[in-house]
């Protein structure tokens, strides 16, 4: 017997009306108007101004009333929390970017991997930027050495 797929909706997928997005976060719906109003959670709307919350925002709202009810955190200081979480996820997302673009650019250099060398010092004390794989040519020496052997 072939079975239906399952249906699964995006966490970001506006589907819940106000009162089952109450009940999913164990809320009253007038607690939902109360945390829209002060931007704790941004719900969708619809043409006619109804809200409508994703997987997420109820995910959020639950973490919201833990931080209230458990962790006895107000309202401001939990409004801090998320915007410091956002910030560190913006924050997060720029270093993934930038490794990406140092990445990029230590390729095009001729640079490889962790390990590869990156300087390197020649004979006179000389520090060398190097493509990897690139050697210090040595100098010229003009020094005259001479070698007695021990009279012994």
């Amino acid at each position: 017997m072939a079975t239906e797929p399952e249906f699964r909706p995006d966490d970001d997928a506006p589907i819940f009306v106000i009162s089952v997005a109450a009940a999913l976060a164990g809320m009253h719906a007038q607690t939902l108007r109360q945390y829209d109003r002060l931007g704790l959670v941004r719900p969708s709307r619809t043409r006619g101004g109804g809200r409508r919350y994703s997987g997420r925002d109820v995910a959020l709202l639950r973490e919201v009333q833990r931080l209230s009810q458990d962790e006895g955190i107000s309202l401001a200081g939990i409004q801090r929390i998320l915007a410091l979480e956002d910030q560190v996820s913006a924050l997060q997302s720029r270093v993934r970017e930038l490794r990406a673009e140092l990445d990029e650019a230590r390729a095009a250099a001729g640079y490889g991997g962790p390990g590869t060398r990156v300087f390197a010092v020649g004979p006179s004390g000389e520090v060398y930027a190097l493509r990897a794989g690139q050697r210090v040519r040595p100098e010229r020496s003009q020094a005259l050495v001479v070698w007695r052997p021990d009279p012994r």
